[in-house]
């Protein structure tokens, strides 16, 4: 018996090479074509027992491929921005090239760059709440990596969850009086009102939990900074529950982009440094494509809320 393919082809076509037997004899009981015997017979007298090892039927050539200088525009895209597929396929799009998400990926996962995530165990449907801008914007505060001139600095963010639109400050501090100051200018810049914040329990957004300004009662004795001007803003300030910062989910995703795409590239020289690039890179965000917006810009959704006649006030 044949132990493999070389050996079983061997044994219909020597006698045939070695002229034991003709051609027209084995074809009435070989189970093979007579094509395929004329062809291996061929490959035998060429190349000996070597030709008849099977060959990859893979085409050399594909009429379909993608172009090199594609494949070589999706890498680069990737290399200098870092996005995923999804949002390569939508800036690529804008540039007048309408390549299909598979091919992206594909391309991607050839080159071995594909993120690899871990497996979720059990799949979560979340119920999307349509929301206005300026319904809800999420407030919050994170370290800048490290220390600039010895001196450690913090990242005000505000987030708005219906356009995504961001803004950031840098402060050299986190108190009271900045957490005013930083939801002043939101409401300065974000071109809608701003109907409500939501924010975690640290003390410079709450005095909710801390003990010394508690009652036995569990009221508050005093009612925070933040409270007040919200209060006399006409403004809501929603708090998050004690140890769940997924609550916060949208700010705090942002802080996670920030990390990654922001901090670990960029070295700072100064305090004025950091504050020119953080300005810049809070602009690169508001004009990138999101996912959760089916491939549109935070500035996009403005302009289509606008232009939909939502109502703008101050």
């Amino acid at each position: 018996m044949s132990q493999n393919i070389q050996e079983e082809r061997l044994r219909w076509i020597k006698p045939i090479a070695d002229k034991e037997v003709r051609m027209v004899d084995v074809i009435t009981i070989c189970p093979y074509s007579a094509r395929s015997l004329k062809r291996w017979l061929k490959e035998y007298r060429d190349y000996g027992k070597e030709g008849l090892i099977p060959k990859s039927t893979r085409p050399k050539t594909q009429p379909n491929e993608t172009p090199i200088r594609i494949k070589e525009t999706v890498l680069n895209l990737r290399k200098k921005t870092k996005l995923c597929a999804l949002k390569l396929h939508w800036k690529l799009k804008k540039r007048g090239l309408l390549i299909p998400i598979s091919t992206v990926s594909k391309i991607l996962k050839d080159e071995g760059i594909v993120k690899k995530y871990r497996k979720k165990k059990m799949k979560i449907k979340y119920i999307k709440i349509q929301r206005q801008p300026g319904e809800l914007v999420e407030i919050d505060v994170k370290y800048v990596p490290g220390r600039i001139a010895g001196k450690r600095y913090y990242q005000y963010t505000a987030i708005d969850t219906a356009s995504r639109w961001r803004y950031l400050k840098i402060y050299d501090e986190q108190s009271s009086y900045h957490s005013i100051c930083f939801l002043k200018e939101v409401m300065n810049r974000f071109p809608y009102k701003v109907h409500a914040i939501k924010t975690d329990n640290h003390s410079t957004f709450t005095n909710y939990y801390l003990g010394t300004y508690k009652r036995s009662d569990m009221t508050v004795k005093h009612i925070h900074a933040l409270d007040e001007f919200c209060a006399k803003s006409g403004i809501v300030h929603y708090l998050i529950d004690p140890g769940k910062p997924t609550q916060n989910g949208t700010v705090e995703r942002s802080h996670r982009e920030d990390n990654e795409k922001f901090y670990q590239k960029n070295d700072f020289k100064s305090i004025k440094d950091l504050k020119t690039k953080i300005r810049l890179w809070n602009e690169y965000y508001n004009n990138l494509e999101h996912c959760g917006l089916k491939g549109k810009t935070p500035h996009e959704m403005l302009e289509l809320s606008i232009s939909k006649g939502t109502e703008v006030v101050r």
